[in-house]
């Protein structure tokens, strides 16, 4: 893990390490989730910065791709990493989004990385099928733009519904526990907890 092994990681324990990377000009949160007792890694966005990824793909024993939805800033990797031999998964929904792909993800499917089990929760309102990740035995759920602190991800591009984004992540996401670290596609990390009780404000603004 020659490109992460200078930095501390986002998230360690004995079984895992996550890193996160901030790639490409939208400050695109790009995640290596690595399994710590097979090495086996995965990507949570392939999102720009292909060079930078390839070389992570290499040093952290990454094979797949989990792209929490198709908007362009989130996948400017994808070719690059696919061609390498990567292989590139989405949220059935949001496979017009993509020019190419491997395989889909469809709801509440487990998928594994090593020992690690990531279940997926389709997370439809900002994309038809934004998908987010939740790391069993790990209070960790990658959330890509369905959620992150101060509330949903935009709807107001093709294909956005914000009463669909707001029942997802209440039905969804809001029934995970409080202390439930949500880690978004851009920014700052937040919980569970923080946003739960703020969700009639979002209706209530519209956004």
């Amino acid at each position: 893990m020659s490109i992460l092994a200078n930095r501390p990681p986002h998230y360690e324990t004995a079984d895992v390490r996550i890193d996160k990377l901030d790639v490409g000009g939208f400050e695109n949160n790009a995640y290596v989730v690595r399994c710590k007792g097979t090495g086996v890694g995965a990507i949570v966005d392939a999102a720009n910065e292909h060079e930078l990824l390839l070389e992570v793909c290499r040093s952290a024993g990454v094979r797949r791709v989990l792209t929490t939805h198709g908007h362009w800033d989130h996948v400017q990797a994808v070719v690059p990493l696919r061609d390498a031999g990567i292989d590139i998964a989405i949220g059935a929904a949001d496979t017009f989004l993509l020019d190419t792909y491997d395989t889909t993800i469809d709801d509440d499917e487990v998928i594994t990385v090593g020992r690690l089990r990531l279940r997926s929760i389709h997370n439809p309102g900002h994309t038809p099928g934004s998908t987010s990740f939740l790391l069993e035995g790990h209070p960790i759920v990658f959330t890509g733009d369905t959620l992150f602190p101060g509330g949903p991800g935009t709807t107001r591009f093709e294909y956005g519904d914000f009463p669909l984004i707001i029942e997802s992540i209440d039905r969804r996401l809001f029934t995970l526990p409080e202390e439930t670290l949500v880690m978004p596609g851009h920014g700052l990390d937040t919980t569970i907890g923080t946003e739960r009780p703020h969700v009639q404000e979002w209706v209530d603004r519209g956004w």
